[in-house]
């Protein structure tokens, strides 16, 4: 494994609403799509599109657009604009997929805060309706530009924007889960349910959490979403041989957790960190042949290997989300970027990687 060398550095410009929002100091998601880049905050319910200044070696992504997702599918929340924590993107074929955090949270202690009512925060846990989505977007070209719509036809086939419905509930489906169940009703960061990551091959979606972690074994779950012709708007799931709606994968990451997938070949690569709230390690590692795995795994050994070692910061510079860049390369893009990372004209510094040969 190498110690991370940073290749060459890009800078990512957001508009003034998105700098408003902090969207560009909470980036969780990133996905690479030839000139645009598709990229995600974990305080809004919106996904960010920014276009290359040079489609052969960007030095800048700019111009963006933003996309609500209430938009194009009905998001399960009573507010439509309040956080989906979008914590996965992945492009594949005709569709861009998101994916929220399905997390709970507990309130936080901030410096304001002492004693009783410090303690009665410290107590409260909530979830949000907008954290449980799985959504599949079609992309048409608008303009010459990849851009989201409702609906879309390819190949002679209408495709409409859907998302994972209430029957097919990736919580509800593990409620009886004889690893997962019990972690259902825990914080996302104290080792509860957490999904963090998204990779998409024909038929089957890889979501990976970043908790929990059992023992030091990661999960990766394998879904077969499809569209049902009576319910165009809705995704449900296929069953797999034997009959359950998900497949379980388990990695050996050193007792991190998954915080990004993105697809390479036949592999995945896996952006790992702490499951807790920990500024690190923070590595990638290979699943090697993951896409031609056809039962649940048990992924260590040979299967697996560390690539890289990242560095990061103290309560700063968390690597959250990872693309491939060309064949042998990647962007890695951090929530609570150093202040180094912030230009003083409004933009935020990601990295590009040099992954070993």
């Amino acid at each position: 494994m190498l110690t991370m060398t940073v290749d060459y550095t890009v800078r990512l410009r957001f508009g003034d609403n998105s700098r408003a929002a902090a969207t560009h100091t909470n980036l969780s998601a990133v996905r690479l799509d030839g000139s645009v880049l598709w990229i995600a905050g974990d305080e809004t319910a919106t996904v960010e599109r920014l276009l290359a200044d040079n489609p052969e070696r960007a030095a800048e992504f700019a111009d963006e657009t933003t996309f609500r997702l209430a938009d194009f599918v009905d998001l399960p929340g009573v507010d439509a604009d309040e956080e989906a924590d979008v914590e996965g993107l992945a492009r594949h074929g005709n569709f861009l997929w998101a994916v929220g955090s399905h997390s709970l949270r507990r309130k936080q202690i901030k410096e304001r805060h002492a004693g009783s009512k410090a303690l009665r925060r410290l107590a409260r846990v909530e979830g949000q309706e907008n954290r449980q989505i799985l959504v599949r977007l079609p992309i048409a070209d608008v303009d010459g530009v990849p851009t989201p719509v409702r609906e879309a036809v390819f190949d002679g086939e209408r495709h409409h924007a859907a998302a994972l419905g209430r029957r097919d509930d990736i919580r509800s489906l593990l409620r009886d889960d004889e690893h997962l169940a019990r972690f259902l009703p825990i914080p996302g960061k104290d080792n509860g349910l957490d999904i963090e990551g998204i990779a998409v091959r024909g038929d089957r979606v890889y979501l990976g959490l970043r908790g929990p972690v059992l023992r030091g074994w990661a999960f990766v779950l394998e879904l077969r979403p499809y569209v049902d012709p009576a319910t165009p708007h809705r995704l449900r799931l296929h069953e797999f041989e034997d009959g359950l709606l998900y497949r379980k994968h388990v990695l050996d990451l050193d007792g991190l957790g998954v915080r990004d997938l993105c697809p390479c070949g036949d592999d995945l690569l896996v952006l790992a960190g702490p499951t807790m709230d920990l500024d690190g390690p923070v590595r990638i590692y290979r699943w090697h042949g993951a896409y031609r795995s056809e039962q649940p795994s048990i992924v260590r050994g040979g299967l697996l290997s560390r690539e890289l070692e990242l560095t990061y910061g103290e309560g700063d510079d968390h690597a959250e989300g990872l693309s491939l860049l060309g064949e042998d390369r990647v962007l890695v893009v951090y929530d609570s970027p150093a202040p180094i990372r912030l230009t003083d004209d409004g933009a935020v510094i990601a990295d590009v990687l040099r992954l070993p040969r």
